[in-house]
């Protein structure tokens, strides 16, 4: 089990292609917005599947505040073909994913966050200081029957110079297909 970046101290920086075939690097990201969220995420995942539409809504919310929500793919796509790079500039025309989509071919930026699901949260100050990691809310299966909005209530509070008063949660979803 990695411990991977802890509370408080500086985010792996990262260079990565994206579905736009330009390659991201976060560096660029910091520079332009106050926040970035960092989404561990694939194709095929059901649980990633449900938190589609909260995400999209996430990034339509704040994103005129200073934020951007970045997916990253780190999935074996050996193991998971349905994962590949071409499948996911299908996945995102298909969903409609309206935040950029990255593959870490190599998965180093998922071991260096330390991520272990899909979909797994992390929230980035301007000078890549991690704020918040885990899920992204309290109920996988409702949108409706959410308590607690983890993700949204530390980027709003990160936004507005507060602390954020919950910064890790255990994230649910599925296992990253760690390459063998």
């Amino acid at each position: 089990m990695e411990m991977g970046t802890a509370i408080g101290s500086y985010a792996p920086d990262f260079e990565l292609p994206g579905i736009d075939n330009a390659v991201h690097h976060l560096g660029r990201y910091l520079g332009r917005y106050q926040a970035v969220g960092v989404i561990i995420m694939c194709n095929h995942c059901p649980s990633v599947r449900l938190y589609l539409d909260r995400l999209k809504q996430i990034q339509t919310e704040f994103q005129n505040q200073g934020f951007t929500l970045i997916g990253i793919n780190a999935n074996d796509d050996r193991a998971v073909p349905e994962d590949s790079f071409e499948q996911m500039k299908r996945f995102a025309a298909e969903q409609q994913l309206n935040f950029p989509y990255l593959r870490d071919m190599t998965q180093d930026v998922a071991h260096g966050f330390g991520a272990q699901r899909t979909p797994e949260a992390y929230l980035l100050d301007q000078s890549s200081a991690l704020c918040y990691r885990g899920a992204i809310d309290d109920n996988p299966q409702s949108a409706q029957a959410v308590q607690t909005f983890y993700l949204r209530d530390a980027i709003a509070q990160l936004l507005a110079g507060k602390a954020i008063t919950l910064n890790s949660t255990e994230p649910t979803g599925c296992s990253i297909k760690w390459r063998q």
